[in-house]
């Protein structure tokens, strides 16, 4: 592996603007790395020549003074993104060969701002799932091994499991991912890397193909807090193609980025602590207040009362709004056509539906369905709208004593692949600690802390008040340094 390949953005852009090496040695040791890592899964695509062609725009616009953002910079764009001309599949085999005809606008930003696209990244079918396991083109297996001399494959996570990989791995030094209950933080901590959520409309999702459209949010993976920034500076703006876009200006936040948090409060929420949960997560909590208390904030202990509910009301909201947005996928249009021989219309949908679709996006689709059913929507729909609120009050109420809240990312370290996909309530309890937020629209970022005792990652969450990505983002500085994690996978594929 090329010793680019193991440097940050902020390190690539820097030297590359200083002269130390071209855009095209970047682009190039990356599309190798990605070539070397196949046996991962990460990318359902490679675009090795979009790459090169960025990086070739890069270093003409180095010799003419023209530099932009993000020149010179190659980047993994997750299976969920339009990306013109280039399959967007969303890990499913109904649409299975689609190459859009547009660009999203947050790959747009990203290819406008100087970035190349190293390929498309594999993904939870239509980011259901949180292991990587549900996607038509296989599981993506994370770089990280147990220490225990066993050869199990284990989860980066999900959905955005192909994007955590790719970092984690050198195979792309950021990536785009989307989160709708934690597909951003809880795989950035199976995988020792930074990812943030920023507030629900910061990122346009225009060209995102949809999951849960009032959850749906795209944000950056990288290594560092700083590379996070960077990429969120960019793939944020208003967009008037998505009428949940925020209208406002895009902060400074790498400018911005400072760790001394002396007179800040740290919400320590009590419901957090929750039964079963390793007891090296909880440590590794305590360990993140004690860093934030280092860093000049005072811990104070907050209630989230309603937190007990998130996990049922996200389980009620997402499906009902993935079973309404899943209804255009009926081979009439694009993507996949099943044709019964003598079949009507409604034999093609089914048939279409049926071999298109895999079992979990089936059985999301199959709940979502039944909550909005008329017998139904009342007494689970409109109930969990109901909670959601009372939750985001929570939240609201939460910030009148604090200014940054703490939990772990995750309640636990990463699982072997296979050991969850049988039981579907244990698969969703990964989203425990992470779905409230979500629920509520507010930024959220996970920061790797440490190792567990079989030498796996683990990650520490922070949760900010609404459009403050500046707070979170320092939060997270402020961790990392004191953490020091510097831990990376062994290469063996």
């Amino acid at each position: 592996m090329s010793e680019l390949t193991s440097r940050t953005i902020a390190e690539l852009r820097d030297g590359f603007r200083a002269g130390h090496f071209s855009a095209r040695e970047i682009a190039e040791a990356f599309n190798a790395a990605v070539a070397a890592g196949r046996a991962l899964n990460a990318y359902t695509v490679e675009t090795p020549e979009l790459a090169l062609a960025a990086a070739d725009v890069a270093d003409k616009a180095r010799q003419a003074g023209d530099l932009a953002a993000l020149s010179g910079i190659p980047l993994g764009i997750k299976d969920l993104f339009a990306t013109e001309g280039v399959d967007t599949t969303t890990g499913s085999n109904i649409l299975k060969g689609f190459k859009p005809p547009y660009e999203s606008t947050v790959s747009g930003n990203l290819k406008r701002a100087g970035a190349g696209m190293l390929g498309k990244l594999n993904m939870d079918e239509f980011a259901m799932g949180s292991s990587n396991e549900t996607s038509a083109y296989g599981p993506v297996i994370s770089p990280w091994k147990r220490n225990d001399s066993g050869n199990a494959a284990i989860t980066p996570g999900g959905s955005s499991g192909g994007s955590a990989a790719a970092v984690a791995a050198g195979l792309a030094p950021g990536v785009t991912g989307t989160d709708t209950g934690g597909s951003i933080r809880q795989p950035a901590a199976f995988t020792g890397i930074s990812g943030i959520k920023p507030t629900y409309g910061r990122c346009s999702r225009w060209g995102i193909v949809s999951f849960a459209s009032s959850l749906d949010q795209a944000g950056p993976m990288a290594r560092t807090v700083r590379d996070c920034a960077i990429l969120l500076e960019t793939m944020s703006g208003f967009d008037a193609k998505d009428s949940t876009s925020l209208d406002l200006p895009v902060p400074q936040w790498e400018a911005g980025l400072s760790s001394n948090f002396k007179g800040r409060r740290v919400g320590i929420p009590k419901e957090y602590r929750i039964d079963g949960v390793p007891e090296e997560i909880n440590a590794l909590w305590d360990r993140g207040i004690e860093w934030l208390r280092d860093a000049g904030a005072e811990p104070v202990e907050i209630s989230l009362p309603h937190t007990k509910y998130a996990l049922p009301t996200y389980y009620i909201i997402a499906p009902a709004e993935a079973s309404s947005n899943l209804a255009r996928y009926d081979g009439v249009r694009y993507g996949l056509r099943e044709a019964p021989p003598g079949g009507n219309l409604d034999a093609m949908y089914a048939a279409t539906r049926a071999a298109g679709f895999g079992a979990e996006v089936k059985r999301r689709i199959m709940i979502g369905t039944y909550v909005l059913s008329a017998g139904f929507y009342d007494a689970y729909f409109n109930k969990a709208q109901r909670v959601r609120a009372l939750i985001k009050q929570d939240f609201a109420r939460a910030f009148e004593q604090c200014d940054i809240i703490l939990t772990p990312t995750a309640p636990s370290a990463a699982f072997g692949l296979g050991e969850k996909m049988s039981d579907p309530l244990a698969m969703y309890l990964n989203d425990v600690f992470a779905v409230p937020a979500s629920l509520a629209g507010l930024p959220a970022m996970s920061v790797p802390g440490g190792l567990d005792s079989q030498g796996l990652p683990l990650g520490l969450h922070l949760i900010g008040r609404e459009l403050d990505e500046q707070g979170v983002l320092n939060a997270g500085l402020a961790l990392e340094e004191r953490a020091g994690f510097r831990a990376r996978p062994e290469k063996w594929w």
